[in-house]
């Protein structure tokens, strides 16, 4: 394989040394990424499947519920698909599962990036709106309007996360499949421009737009707002804060790495170090996805008397049917019972 095929990949999926043969053992750094990988899966579905349960079909709908939720489906949808990715580094960066998943594991990826930052985005908007322009808000925040908006956010996040669909693809090395970035097999200017481009666009739609966007949101809120008091006293305010700041510090590492990425094109030094970062910083990215149902429970004491009164009932529903089913099962092994005496009594007649 020749030195400008490896252009394609990222630091993340291979060696970049031509004269060493391809490492498919586990380094530290994939061993933690493979971790937080399984802590986020096991944390994030049952988590993410809570608040979807609660937020759409126990709590009456509104502009804010409705912003939790489609955050929620986004990260649960996000962690179903990271049982592949976590095989994919337990096989030593063996990819066993062909093309279109490649590219469909990669779409939905990047697809939670940019819904969830877009969602956020929306969330704090909403919130601006709702507090510091109340007439606007009432004629236009409804619930319609936030469903076209919602639909709007995901079609977005899909058209920035697509190209994955396009590039993403399969190749064979030393016996090991590699699912990667095939940007071009051979012209090296066309891969350093197509990196560039994917690179740029996520970190200004992804990160830098949605944080200046949220950072003004909550400053102007604070300076804005007569009665601070209140609105720093609301638990509201400081789920989205905490919901918020956990995006960022989870995303910052990845999208630093990723421009230092780019430099790499041209410098061979920064190789050994992206072989540990990037794992590292996509391991930590991946963990945003469960710490949002965790800060609802942690923050919202709304969100914690609601889920203990459903979880109640359920188990009491559960308990009820338990018992019931039990009494009929005595009902008819009695009947049962009753029957064959008198068959029994009828043949001794």
């Amino acid at each position: 394989m020749e030195m400008e095929d490896f252009d394609n990949y990222t630091y993340f999926y291979y060696n970049y040394e031509e004269d060493e043969p391809f490492q498919s053992h586990l380094s530290v750094s994939h061993m933690v990424s493979l971790s937080l990988c399984c802590v986020a899966f096991l944390l994030g579905v049952p988590g993410n499947a809570i608040v979807i349960w609660f937020m759409g079909f126990k709590r009456n709908k509104s502009v804010s519920t409705l912003s939790f939720l489609n955050l929620a489906i986004a990260d649960f949808i996000f962690v179903l698909f990271l049982p592949f990715y976590s095989t994919y580094i337990g096989l030593g960066f063996h990819w066993p599962f062909g093309k279109l998943l490649c590219k469909v594991n990669s779409f939905i990826a990047l697809l939670n990036m940019f819904a969830s930052v877009f969602f956020l985005t929306f969330i704090s908007l909403d919130r601006y709106i709702c507090l510091v322009h109340p007439t606007f808000s009432c004629k236009y925040r409804t619930l319609k309007n936030a469903f076209i908006l919602s639909g709007i956010i995901w079609l977005l996040a899909a058209i920035v996360g697509g190209p994955a669909l396009y590039f993403r693809d399969t190749t064979i090395h030393n016996n090991t499949t590699i699912c990667y970035n095939n940007f071009h097999l051979h012209d090296k200017e066309l891969i350093v421009m197509r990196h560039h481009v994917l690179i740029w666009v996520r970190l200004v739609c992804g990160y830098l737009f949605p944080l200046v966007t949220m950072v003004l949101c909550y400053t102007l809120l604070i300076v804005k707002v007569k009665r601070r008091t209140l609105l720093t006293s609301s638990r509201l305010f400081w789920t989205m804060v905490a919901v918020v700041v956990a995006f960022f510090v989870c995303w910052t590492p990845y999208h630093i790495f990723s421009i230092l990425e780019l430099s790499a094109h041209h410098n061979e030094h920064l190789h050994d170090l992206l072989q540990d970062a990037i794992p590292l910083s996509t391991g930590l990215a991946f963990i945003n996805s469960c710490l949002n149902p965790i800060l609802y429970v942690l923050i919202s004491k709304k969100f914690q008397v609601h889920v203990r009164a459903t979880v109640s009932e359920a188990l009491k529903l559960a308990l009820w049917e338990v018992s019931r089913s039990g009494t009929v099962s005595e009902q008819l092994r009695s009947s049962e019972n009753t029957h064959v005496a008198v068959n029994y009594c009828e043949t001794r007649q």
